[in-house]
């Protein structure tokens, strides 16, 4: 794993992390590559989200830091493949949300993009 690589990977995510926290479509559009879908599993069956149905609902609700929520977010592990591919594991939540998200990352013609979030959801109580 070289230290560029690490950086600009941690850099994307960041990106993420950010708009995400800010309900900022632009860079959560930044991070995530175009043909990019999201994955979660509902009552057992697996849901398939692609990028701009998400990134509606995203639009559409109002966000952490409109909300004046606590910032929880963190990246947990790095695991590069090469120089192109890489997961990374984070935390994050929307109150009482609290997700953990596993995003594939690839190094394409524009830079590090995740191209794939498989994430886990669990409720908790204030």
């Amino acid at each position: 794993m070289t230290l560029p690589a690490l950086s600009a990977i941690e850099a994307v995510v960041q990106t993420y992390l950010d708009g995400l926290y800010e309900g900022d479509g632009a860079k959560i559009s930044a991070a995530f590559h175009t043909v990019a879908h999201l994955y979660n599993v509902v009552d057992g069956k697996v849901v398939d989200l692609p990028r701009a149905d998400w990134l509606t609902m995203i639009a559409g609700r109002p966000s952490p830091a409109s909300r004046s929520l606590a910032r929880e977010d963190r990246i947990l592990a790095i695991d590069m493949a090469g120089e192109d591919a890489a997961c990374v594991k984070v935390n994050c939540c929307i109150p009482p949300r609290y997700f953990t998200d596993y995003l594939l990352l690839l190094k394409t013609a524009e830079g590090w993009k995740i191209v794939s979030k498989s994430f886990h959801t669990e409720l908790r109580s204030a």
